[in-house]
């Protein structure tokens, strides 16, 4: 083999080294390629969950006014529940000590 038959072989092999990786980076492109199609999916996709942290939000907001509102209305019946205690235990001593000067007078 002489030296332009060494140099033309060299030349081939690096042309077809050239078309394959032209070849392969084409392959590889035309795989991860985004189309349109699937670009309106994924701003179909944003927008739902856009909407959905929106409802969440809504949600959670709701839900924490709600338990302010029980825990105000627990609070509230928990202080008229204790008030009604002290009203029942005073009304009891009273009862108690009406109920003694009765027997008191009846008997005297």
């Amino acid at each position: 083999m002489n030296r332009t038959e060494f140099i033309m072989a060299t030349a081939a092999v690096l042309f077809v080294a050239f078309l394959v990786g032209w070849f392969a980076s084409w392959i590889v492109h035309r795989v991860t390629r985004v189309t349109q199609a699937d670009m309106s999916e994924l701003d179909k996709m944003a927008q739902a969950l856009h909407e959905a942290e929106e409802t969440r939000d809504q949600a959670i907001t709701y839900l924490q006014q709600r338990e302010a509102e029980l825990t105000n209305e627990l609070t509230q019946t928990e202080a008229e529940l204790q008030a009604a205690m002290e009203g029942l235990g005073s009304l009891r001593s009273e009862n108690e000590r009406m109920s003694l000067e009765l027997e008191r007078r009846q008997g005297a």
